[in-house]
């Protein structure tokens, strides 16, 4: 069992490591029908500890039949639970992991700050989540920001870090 994750979270149930995802401890508390999952910070960490954990089988339970992933940046958009398991598993068939920087939720409405690291660097990916009446995640919008030169005009402005 993990330190400071309460028992009726499922992801130690069902062997899923919340260990460095700030903020989910006492977060076990919207009427969800996933099992110990009662609010979007929840599911959204189970989301993101099975992907990490390649558990499919975990990451599909938290998705509504008619989920819809969508990327702005690139206008890819990917309709229902197989089409994006198969999205997520064909579409990034190499070795990749996540870390999980911060989770902000409330109600059926979650955000997340995600560091990607993949055959390219990493990067950070920003993702909004919205669930459904029955607590599975039913629209995701995916943004992966690109760094970028600071302007000449706002260089005696900031510090840069």
């Amino acid at each position: 069992m993990l330190v400071g994750v309460p028992a009726a979270c499922p992801g130690p149930a069902a062997g899923l490591s919340f260990e460095g995802i700030t903020g989910y401890e006492g977060h076990c508390s919207l009427g969800s029908s996933l099992p110990g999952m009662t609010n979007a910070h929840d599911v959204v960490a189970a989301y993101w500890a099975a992907a990490e954990a390649r558990d499919w089988d975990a990451f599909g339970a938290l998705l509504a039949d008619d989920v819809l992933y969508r990327g702005p940046q690139t206008r890819e958009q990917v309709r229902g639970r197989d089409a994006y398991i198969r999205f997520n598993v064909d579409g990034f068939a190499y070795d990749w992991h996540l870390a999980v920087q911060r989770i902000v939720g409330e109600g059926q409405h979650a955000a997340s700050w995600i560091e990607f690291t993949g055959h390219e660097g990493t990067q950070p990916g920003l993702c909004f989540f919205e669930l459904g009446d029955d607590g599975t995640i039913a629209r995701i919008t995916d943004f992966w920001p690109e760094p970028y030169q600071l302007p000449a005009s706002r260089a005696h402005l900031v510090e840069r870090y």
